[in-house]
């Protein structure tokens, strides 16, 4: 059996047709006719009026946070298991991360969120102030963690109570929607102020690297565009009146990014079948369990995630022997209250997110994965666990 990854591109589509047809017309920078096709074609995917597509998801994460006006010495409320890159964008503002728990979905605990502002804040001048720090909390931002969704209806509700925008970070989570509830037939992504979805590598569809921003307000994504080509208020004299960033995606990125759209569904079926068949190889191990999704959404399984339920094999054990067995395995990431950069900052009540990075790895995933490397992996896990 070859080498599994983790999680791989698939580019089997016409990706290389699009780069040559861009490549051909000298279209390779951050202007062409793709860039225009695929943020269309994401919108229209999306039903959403308009999209902006940027350099990286987190340069999408930097924009929506200077367009809720967070500034210096302001508070985000944000997870503390997600990837660094959610909430790096915070401290780009001069703001400062406040971390959350979270929850059986291991996205930002809801219930933990609102005890925290009752508990935690006071409410004065329709200001959301943390009493320790004497700050005043300006946003949350929500991750979709591995395409599974946040409790979305509590959230918005608690924003709106607390004048407070939302930002989802939705760079895992392109393709899955509500089926039922409040947000029936939305998208992740779609139902707070600002979304964010990324094209990294390792994402359900890439562009190399990538990523799009949508927003509720029209001005916004103006506004988003513009801060997004340096903040050019006249392109041929070069005059600026803001200061603006070089964070919007490439013509070759974006020729990538129309021909992986045309396979998204396509994709997800996969990822769809290849979760269900891991469940059904290991659901007779006691000792594990693979994590589901809500049943309030139609997921995109972007990631599988491996839950040890004892502590008779350690996560360094696994992964190690499957590596040696040809199979790529990681932990979930560093719980990010406890990284370096970010010691001095407010942490609440986090319980459940140390249990989940002590307890998960995440199996091989991508969407070019056959039902032989499934079965293949799914058989080593269980000699593994019966050794």
């Amino acid at each position: 059996m070859k080498y599994i990854p983790l999680s791989v591109p698939h580019l089997k589509g016409k990706e290389k047709e699009y780069v040559i047809n861009a490549i051909d017309k000298e279209w390779v920078s951050t202007a062409g006719a793709y860039i225009t096709e695929f943020e269309e074609k994401t919108a229209k995917y999306l039903g959403v009026q308009g999209t902006v597509a940027c350099q990286s998801g987190t340069a999408g994460l930097h924009l929506a946070l200077r367009l809720s006006e967070v500034s210096q010495g302001d508070e985000v409320l944000v997870p503390t298991l997600t990837f660094i890159a959610a909430v790096n964008p915070v401290y780009y503002m001069g703001a400062h991360p406040v971390f959350m728990d979270c929850d059986h979905t291991l996205t930002l605990d809801g219930d933990k969120l609102e005890k925290f502002i009752k508990t935690e804040c006071a409410w004065e001048k329709k200001q959301l102030i943390n009493i320790k720090t004497n700050r005043q909390i300006k946003a949350i931002i929500v991750v979709h963690v591995f395409g599974n969704c946040a409790d979305m209806k509590k959230i918005i509700d608690i924003a709106k109570k607390y004048h407070l925008k939302v930002i989802e970070d939705a760079t895992e989570a392109l393709g899955s929607y509500f089926t039922q509830g409040r947000y029936q037939h939305k998208f992740l992504g779609t139902i707070a102020d600002f979304g964010v979805y990324s094209f990294n590598g390792n994402k359900i569809i890439t562009t190399g690297g990538g990523g799009m921003l949508v927003a509720k307000d029209s001005e916004h994504l103006k506004k988003a565009k513009y801060l997004s080509t340096q903040a050019k208020d006249d392109e041929l004299y070069y005059l600026h009146h803001d200061i603006g960033y070089n964070y919007r995606m490439t013509n070759i990125q974006a020729a990538i990014g129309v021909a992986q759209l045309e396979q998204l569904e396509q994709f997800i079926k996969t990822k769809t079948q290849n979760y269900h068949l891991y469940k059904t190889l290991l659901a007779d191990c006691e000792a594990i369990e693979i994590l589901p999704f809500s049943k309030e959404i139609r997921a995109n399984y972007w990631f599988y995630s491996l839950l040890l339920k004892t502590n008779q094999h350690s996560i360094e054990e696994i992964i190690a022997t499957l590596e040696n067995e040809g199979i790529q395995t990681r932990p979930i990431w560093g719980l990010i209250h406890e990284q370096k950069p970010y010691l001095s900052e407010q942490s609440y009540a986090i319980e459940q997110a140390i249990y989940y990075k002590q307890h998960i790895i995440n199996l091989p995933c991508s969407s070019n994965l056959s039902t032989q490397e499934v079965t293949y992996v799914a058989e080593k896990i269980k000699s593994l666990l019966n050794r």
